[in-house]
């Protein structure tokens, strides 16, 4: 039995079954954007843990940082003994996110707590409590993220009933049939329906949905949205956790439009494949909560602090948002190719902005039917060829590309190859 197959076995005796694995292969060692596994073979990572190393498995930089603060002090809780790095963190991002005024910034753990908080500060500050957000949208796996979240499967199947006040309407996509128009009426018909706007804390949305299959919000819904909130004094809060930190050729995907969130989540790329997730806002809005309302036990830590110093150097150094277009543009020119081919399986819709990259698997050539089933035998013929891919989209049959944005051009296209032989018919 290979080692893979071992560790399998001890997996289904010990693990739930509800956390799921992508691939039966357990992760040894992995140097930028390569993995080996426990038998030895080595795979090129288009997947990145989910968008987190945006810098690369290990980054020397970070891998520094976080040793050098290993050697000061590991953990004293914020909320207790702070420390410098934190501070430092939160001045760094205040200065460069796109936020309206001074901003200010509070740290947790995961992107979930960062959602979370974001609806805690959003209702301490309007004292109103309803929460827009859109379907196909992921914003987590707790009760409130899980009840924001816009897709039912697998994230909300058996977990009912949902926490109340969190309404669901439509996002704009061509090939679902909805347009800008369907989701502004939606909005309207919600405020007319079941809850006023003087009830709304906040409109929540992805500037390009992750889970929902890498779908960039027209700049029409932004642009509407922001005025809408305004008029009524409903916070905007955009969550960067998928997007952020340089994968969409900018800093934060939000900056390919021309407004301005009230509120910011970030987290993934942010530390470099360590913990730590944040909520960025106007300065008036942040403050709204008393002191001791917020904060956690992990939240900040100061090796993730330490790390995301490291992570915002090198893509300052690295020039990793124009390194973000030229590797969309190198993937999508392949994809463009490979989707002509008629050795393929049919794929459509290229898309997304830097390299956010994704496209769908359809039936048949020219058809915008999902082909979940031949979306899932990619995925495990590249895994066996030896590239780690993974699907998403509100049918699951979008395959997302998120190669660590250090790459090199010769591997990219050693990834490329592997996934053109991986989509052969």
């Amino acid at each position: 039995m290979s080692e893979n197959a071992a560790l399998v076995a001890r997996r289904e005796a010990a693990v739930p079954r509800g956390v799921a694995t992508a691939h039966p292969i357990f992760a040894v060692r992995a140097e930028n954007a390569e993995l080996w596994d426990a038998d030895g073979k080595r795979y090129i990572d288009f997947a990145g843990g989910i968008a987190v190393l945006n810098t690369g498995h290990r980054h020397p930089k970070v891998m520094e940082a976080v040793a050098k603060q290993m050697e000061m002090f590991t953990h004293t809780c914020f909320q207790v003994t702070a420390y410098e790095s934190y501070i430092a963190l939160a001045e760094r991002l205040n200065a460069m996110a796109p936020i309206e005024g001074p901003a200010k910034t509070i740290f947790f753990t995961t992107g979930a707590e960062a959602l979370e908080n974001a609806i805690k500060i959003a209702r301490a500050h309007t004292g109103r409590s309803g929460v827009i957000t859109f379907a196909g949208g992921y914003h987590g796996r707790t009760m409130l993220t899980m009840a924001m979240t816009g897709k039912v499967l697998p994230y909300k199947k058996k977990f009912a009933p949902m926490p109340a006040e969190i309404y669901h309407v439509p996002f704009p996509h061509a090939p679902f049939g909805v347009t800008v128009e369907d989701s502004l009426k939606a909005i309207d018909m919600l405020f007319r329906a079941d809850i006023e706007p003087e009830r709304t804390a906040a409109i929540v949305l992805e500037p390009v949905q992750g889970e929902g299959g890498f779908i960039p919000a027209a700049e029409e819904l932004l642009l509407a949205l922001r005025a809408l909130c305004d008029k009524h004094g409903i916070l905007l809060i955009v969550d960067e956790v998928q997007t952020g930190f340089a994968r969409t050729g900018k800093m934060f995907a939000i900056e390919h439009s021309a407004i301005k969130p009230d509120i910011m989540t970030v987290a993934k790329s942010l530390a470099g494949g360590f913990p730590l997730s944040g909520v960025i806002g106007r300065a008036a809005i942040m403050d709204s909560a008393d002191p001791g309302g917020l904060g956690g036990t992990y939240a900040g830590s100061p090796i993730a602090c330490a790390a995301a110093l490291a992570v915002l150097d090198v893509i300052e150094e690295e020039n990793l948002c124009a390194r973000a277009n030229h590797i969309g543009a190198m993937m999508k020119s392949r994809l463009e190719s490979i989707s002509r081919k008629n050795t393929s399986v049919p794929i459509a819709n290229i898309r997304g902005p830097g390299a956010m990259i994704a496209f769908d698997i359809v039936t048949t050539p020219g058809s915008q039917d999902p082909d979940p089933a031949t979306t899932k035998k990619v995925l495990a013929k590249a895994c066996a060829n030896g590239l780690i891919l993974l699907s998403c989209g509100v049918y699951g049959n979008a395959v997302r590309l998120l190669v660590p944005l250090t790459a090199t051009d010769e591997l990219i296209k050693e990834g490329l190859d592997v996934l053109e032989v991986s989509l052969a018919a």
